[in-house]
């Protein structure tokens, strides 16, 4: 049976609030000065009171609290309310020039962790259920890889994922209610994220034939495979086929995936006397350049001599942590034209 229309659970709260953020609340956090910058009317901002604009201002996430009512309808924003504000944080908010990601991040994890919250309460189901989480699974697998080098006061990656693993828990449940045209993207999506786990390889293997057959988790099967079988050469090979969306949703595995090729070439390659081209070094592990290449030999240990590295066994070392960082090669060159808006909204946009 096809999923149509929003599912709402009898016996639960009907939300009636038909703007982004309810009036009361809009009006309290301008007497507070709790406004967030991007909801401010434009020419008040150095006002002693800074004004909301009601087309900007958005419901941020509260905490239940003993004795608070949290279920009053008119808080609460109904599944199209909710899928207008999803829209407008991602079309409106997201690519704004005038503002630094980290800023842009925290305004919009907060107040899509409130649009969760407000489906939740009104147990939202069906397809606007479906499409709210995939944008919120997007946002933040954009945000892990835009901040992966961002210091931890700033992003918190343990949290990030969290959510992360939340929102595709909820969706994939969602997924269960009938046929979603973006479900294929996004159980590909799940199965790279969760990249070597044996769960979610579980869990995909369960999956309807028709998705489990589809070009987008055939492929993720493949990187996964390749992952597991320390095929790396190939591993690599595949990213550079995957989609974007995809390409962040691995990228939390990129270096550590790196480190251990280099272990593996230590010990296939181990001899003082070959020279491996820093060159195709970076072209098989999908480094950006040699010299990234050369820093990341030197990082474990390797002798890196003019354009070449000598790889030994005994001299590779674990540095410790892996560094993450971004990638031209596997993200960056597919961005050139490409918004983070239009990634999100079209989650198998290729190059």
């Amino acid at each position: 049976m096809e999923a149509t229309g929003d599912l709402m659970q009898t016996g639960f709260p009907t939300g009636t609030c038909t703007s982004m953020c309810p009036e009361h609340e809009r009006r309290q956090r301008e007497v507070q000065r709790r406004l967030h910058p991007f909801e401010v009317l434009d020419g008040t901002e150095q006002h002693r009171l800074p004004r909301a604009d009601p087309l900007k201002t958005v419901k941020e996430y509260s905490r239940p609290a003993a004795g608070k009512d949290a279920t009053s309808p008119s808080d609460l924003r109904p599944p199209a309310v909710l899928l207008y504000t999803v829209q407008y944080l991602i079309d409106d908010v997201l690519p704004r020039p005038d503002a630094p990601w980290v800023l842009v991040y925290n305004f919009l994890f907060d107040r899509l962790r409130a649009v969760r919250q407000d489906m939740t309460i009104q147990r939202v189901g069906g397809e606007t259920c479906a499409t709210i989480l995939e944008k919120c699974v997007g946002f933040l697998l954009c945000a892990a890889y835009r901040l992966c080098t961002a210091p931890l006061c700033h992003f918190d990656p343990r949290i990030n994922d969290i959510h992360v693993q939340e929102c595709f828990g909820w969706l994939r449940r969602c997924y269960r209610s009938g046929k979603h045209d973006q479900e294929a993207d996004y159980q590909a999506l799940f199965l790279l994220y969760n990249l070597g786990s044996l769960e979610a390889l579980y869990q995909s293997l369960l999956l309807p034939l028709h998705i489990r057959k589809s070009p987008e988790v055939c492929l993720a099967m493949s990187v996964n495979r390749a992952y597991l079988e320390g095929n790396f050469v190939r591993f690599f090979s595949l990213l550079r086929r995957i989609s974007v969306l995809q390409a962040c949703a691995v990228h939390r595995h990129v270096a550590n995936c790196q480190r251990q090729a280099l272990r593996i070439f230590s010990h296939g390659y181990s001899s003082k006397n070959c020279l491996y081209p820093l060159e195709r070094l970076a072209q098989l592990l999908a480094l950006d350049s040699k010299s990234q290449a050369a820093s990341l030999c030197q990082r474990h240990g390797l002798t890196v001599v003019s354009n070449s590295v000598v790889f030994l066994r005994a001299a590779f070392k674990d540095p410790g942590p892996v560094l993450h960082a971004s990638s031209y090669e596997l993200v960056g060159k597919k961005l050139e034209t490409k918004t983070w808006a239009e990634i999100i909204n079209e989650p198998s946009l290729q190059l």
